[in-house]
């Protein structure tokens, strides 16, 4: 990728900011490295860097002499180093005039997924008298905005993911129709060869998780260790995956079904309230991109998470309310979380993430997950929403 400097000095200016500072030592900082066009290219970064977007004039890098043509695709002056004093003073040399600039950086590690420069930098950063600020929303604007290619890839990944979500749970009826049974891992490698067919590529086999091991978010099935599933049971699918190509985003859903007729009292309450969750979320992230609002990550966990506390399950919560999609299934952008961290991040037009609340209990899991854009003006759910447990009879 390339650095789309006048862009970025315009929100730096935006932000009242004197730069940003990229840095990276021994791939340390995989942020600064997709940014800086590092990645894929067979360039070795065993020794620190750093390179400077400032709001105005032109960029200027710093590069270890053994390795001084790692930013020569980079526009701008590059101060070559060896020693370690002559590492500080060419920081000073390029830093000179800022007083305010932005790294990856939380404060506190509110954010550990922004949180990529070590301590000992910082302090170097600011005992030459800069205040250092979080790129967050940065990375953001820059990493996590899908264009409209990137938005079709995503949907053309969704509408696969969902049919083989919907062949995966008829295959599950029809084989424990009449006292039959399957399994776990029959039916995960049923879908990853759907995966093949259909053109997705993902980081992991989906999930196929039946009764006590829908209660484990990050429950796995493998040939060693999986379930036989039998009549009256609970079943949740979670399954994720993008297009082959450049650019290409993630979509992920969570779907859950039951085989038998009907779904036990205990199982159909915690759905319906992880789905009022789910679609408190929504609500509140089409409100704000309606009014045109500012509205941070944060505040979609605590509106989902107060319905699931409400209804009493709040020792049954594990996990945030959702993630940033991108071109990992995990992306740069904002998470929907005030429960595993505090993300204070903005949500910005043109990102994508997930609403995915789930309770967990011994015996069994619910989650429901579905895919948002959020865009100029509107917000949308990029696929259907499952309303309650799907019967598999």
């Amino acid at each position: 990728m390339s650095l789309d400097i006048p862009a970025i000095q315009a929100s730096l200016r935006e932000e009242g900011l004197d730069g940003w500072l990229l840095y990276d030592f021994h791939g340390s900082n995989p942020i600064a490295r997709h940014l800086a066009g590092l990645d894929g290219h067979g360039k070795m970064t065993t020794r620190r860097w750093y390179y400077l977007v400032p709001a105005d004039g032109e960029p200027r890098g710093v590069v270890h002499a053994i390795e001084r043509h790692n930013l020569d695709h980079l526009p701008g002056r590059k101060v070559v180093y060896a020693g370690r004093h002559q590492q500080e003073h060419a920081i000073r040399d390029v830093l000179d005039g800022c007083r305010r600039v932005a790294m990856e950086y939380s404060p506190g590690c509110a954010i550990p997924y922004i949180s990529r420069v070590d301590g000992g930098t910082l302090d170097l950063i600011r005992q030459l008298g800069v205040e250092v600020v979080s790129s967050g929303d940065l990375v953001q604007r820059f990493e996590a905005i899908w264009d409209r290619d990137a938005l079709e890839s995503h949907r053309g990944a969704s509408e696969r993911l969902y049919r083989m979500k919907d062949g995966a749970l008829e295959a599950i009826a029809r084989a424990t129709r009449g006292g039959g049974s399957t399994t776990e891992y029959e039916i995960q490698r049923l879908m990853a060869g759907w995966f093949r067919d259909e053109g997705l590529i993902s980081d992991s086999d989906p999930v196929v998780a039946a009764q006590e091991n829908a209660g484990n978010p990050h429950y796995l099935p493998t040939l060693e260790r999986h379930r036989t599933i039998r009549g009256d049971e609970l079943v949740l699918l979670d399954l994720w995956g993008k297009l082959e190509g450049p650019g290409t985003v993630f979509a992920d859903i969570t779907w859950v079904g039951f085989t038998g007729r009907r779904i036990p009292d205990e199982m159909a309450r915690a759905f319906e309230a992880v789905r009022q969750a789910r679609d408190a979320a929504i609500a509140l992230v089409q409100g704000a991109a309606e009014a045109r609002g500012e509205l941070r990550g944060w505040e979609v966990d605590r509106a989902a998470r107060s319905v699931l506390e409400g209804a009493g399950y709040r020792d049954q919560i594990l996990h945030r309310t959702g993630h940033s999609l991108g071109q990992d299934v995990h992306g740069n952008g904002v998470h929907m979380d005030d429960y595993e961290t505090h993300d204070d991040r903005r949500l910005l037009p043109g990102t994508g993430f997930t609403i995915e609340p789930g309770l967990y209990f011994d015996s069994f899991g619910v989650r429901t997950e579905i895919n948002m854009l959020y865009g100029e003006g509107t917000a949308t759910v990029t696929g259907p929403k499952q309303g309650a447990i799907v019967p598999l009879v």
